[in-house]
């Protein structure tokens, strides 16, 4: 996630030589690309902190200091 990025509200994820911005209200790729899997562990991921997402979009967008967010375990 970026200070003052653009709309819709999204994240921006890695994965070897893959990144994607996935949109945090319906999960789905608005740009870039992800294999299978590695898509379906972010999508788990970020379904779990949905609300920890929305959270750090807008404080991103103020801008103010983003929360850590745990990672998929």
């Amino acid at each position: 996630m970026f200070f003052q990025d653009h709309s819709p509200a999204h994240f921006h994820a890695e994965h070897q030589e893959f990144e994607a911005l996935f949109d945090i209200n319906t999960l789905e790729i608005i740009k870039g690309n992800f294999p299978p899997r590695a898509r379906s562990m972010v999508m788990e991921w970020a379904a779990l902190h949905k609300n920890e997402l929305n959270e750090d979009w807008e404080r991103a967008q103020k801008p103010e200091t983003l929360f850590k967010i745990e990672p998929l375990k």
